[in-house]
């Protein structure tokens, strides 16, 4: 029961930092149909901000979070506006070529500047919580927390907000909103920055238990499509859920069945579950 409940807190832990950067996707395709594949990018830019804040100008790392998340929110908007807002009437091959195209320059210039060697980004907490025979280190305890706390405020900052209302009214009925005034460009480039916002954070709270390189992105990239399509494209709470199920499956599996397949287990869960519910968990839309 420890050994599968030690697993159960490394799922939870690979779990949230998958729904972090798949809600950040599943909000800029429920909003614009644009199918980002830049996004796995915008994650790795993050933890190199983070490790160049940290490593490079010895700051905290609180701030070595906050100023990825507002680096990598404000590169989100500049693709936004000279790259994806141009081609919003161009065929819909185009957004992806250009996508593509911008995860390829992004990895150019890190690998550039810093190299293509595996970096490190240590963590202020090192110290190992007992309960019973469970062993609980403070960093994964960390990423659970910081992690859920994030989705619970984009959860209330979309229900309770004006400009949250505006991010669930385009997803809900694009054409609807253009109807009664909502201004396109505004909540586009809001959605952008909170996508890129929210891949930042997640690469600052995984990056101490992993390591930093300049193709971090690809792996995480096509789990977070795996995740938005089995939880349905568009959907959040689809997002969170698929997120854990990826989590749990790829932890439990990696354990109980081999290390060498975890990262094969995610997308044949992608293939089951599509056979049997082939539209996702949940349905098209913001809940």
């Amino acid at each position: 029961m420890d050994l599968f409940l030690q697993q159960v807190l490394n799922g939870l832990t690979l779990g949230s930092i998958y729904g972090l950067v798949a809600l950040g996707l599943t909000l800029v395709y429920g909003i614009l149909h644009v199918p980002n594949f830049a996004h796995g990018a915008l994650y790795m830019v993050g933890a190199y901000v983070c490790y160049f804040t940290m490593v490079e100008l010895g700051l905290n790392y609180w701030f070595a979070i906050a100023a990825a998340a507002i680096v990598v929110a404000a590169l989100s908007v500049i693709c936004e506006r000279l790259v994806f807002h141009p081609l919003r009437h161009a065929p819909p091959i185009h957004d992806k070529i250009a996508a593509i195209g911008i995860l390829l320059f992004l990895e150019a210039v890190v690998q550039m500047h810093w190299g293509a060697d595996f970096r490190r980004i240590p963590t202020p907490y090192n110290e190992i919580l007992r309960l019973g025979d469970l062993t609980l280190p403070a960093q994964r305890l960390l990423i659970i927390v910081g992690a859920f706390s994030l989705m619970g405020v984009l959860h209330l900052y979309l229900k309770k907000t004006m400009t949250g209302a505006t991010i669930v009214a385009m997803a809900q009925n694009r054409e609807g909103a253009f109807l009664v005034g909502i201004d396109a460009n505004r909540v586009a480039m809001m959605t952008f920055a909170i996508a890129g916002a929210l891949a930042a954070v997640a690469a600052g709270l995984f990056a101490p238990i992993n390591l930093v390189y300049p193709a971090m992105g690809h792996l995480v990239l096509l789990k977070a499509f795996v995740i938005i399509i089995l939880g349905g494209m568009g959907s959040i709470p689809g997002a969170i859920i698929g997120g854990l199920i990826i989590g749990f499956s790829e932890a439990l599996g990696g354990f109980y069945v081999s290390s060498t397949y975890k990262d094969v287990i995610a997308f044949v869960l992608l293939v089951v579950i599509l056979s049997i519910k082939p539209t996702g968990l949940f349905t098209k839309g913001v809940r």
